[in-house]
């Protein structure tokens, strides 16, 4: 990943002034920042460039946020930021489960947007060359701690920002329960008393779609365990 300061934005929302807003405050703040003013537009830039991040807007005409962002995790790994005038938290486990690393409702400061996106930025895994790396084996699945990669056989299996982190906080601690509400905090989400359950369950939606590129059989997990009373456990061969 390259420094936050030079990262490649896409921000894509309807809302001209809100874009150029957004496109102002950010490079500002020393992002590359490029605009698209609806799904079909952000399509053709993301065919022909590569961003560090995509900042975008669920309600929008045509093809909405959620849409888009479970169409793009069919073949992007880049992270997504969704932005979304619904507070509520089955609003943000949709877009969690489309694909999303994070949500951030509206209104917001910006402020809290910069740090929101440092935050994932900051996730995503760093190629090492050091030489003689760990690996970790997950049945046909084997995990590189000094790259941060999975792969299934020859082939690498493509993690969001948010999966490499958890990837990261599991491998570090094999054979170790983690509670939800620790990984609710290593991920960048802390939250405050009352939204501390919806927060918990967002960790579930992570958890459910990690599963899904290591089990054999997601609902029978051998890899990425529940246990009972503690959390969540990293149980490699």
């Amino acid at each position: 990943m390259i420094p936050d300061a030079q990262a490649h934005l896409l921000v894509v929302d309807d809302d001209e002034r809100i874009r150029g807003l957004l496109q102002k405050f950010l490079m500002r703040n020393g992002f590359l920042v490029t605009i698209a003013r609806d799904g079909a537009q952000a399509r053709r830039l993301l065919g022909g460039l590569e961003f560090d991040m995509i900042v975008l807007d669920v309600m929008m005409p045509g093809v909405d946020g959620i849409a888009l962002t479970r169409e793009l995790r069919e073949r992007l790994s880049v992270p997504i930021l969704l932005l979304t005038a619904r507070g509520e938290t089955s609003s943000r486990i949709e877009g969690l489960e489309a694909g999303a690393d994070d949500y951030l409702v509206k209104p917001f400061e910006p402020k809290e947007l910069l740090l929101r996106i440092n935050a994932i930025l900051r996730r995503v895994p760093q190629a090492q060359t050091e030489a003689g790396p760990k690996v970790l084996h997950l049945g046909p699945v084997r995990y590189d701690i000094d790259r941060g990669e999975l792969w299934h056989g020859t082939d690498p299996v493509r993690l969001t920002a948010t999966e490499a982190q958890l990837m990261r906080i599991f491998a570090a601690q094999p054979g170790n329960p983690i509670s939800r509400e620790t990984l609710a905090g290593d991920l960048g989400r802390d939250a405050s008393a009352e939204e501390k359950t919806g927060q918990e369950r967002a960790v579930d939606v992570q958890i459910t779609r990690l599963r899904r590129k290591i089990e054999h059989d997601p609902k029978q997990p051998r890899y990425l365990q529940t246990v009972r009373g503690s959390g969540y456990m990293l149980a490699p061969d």
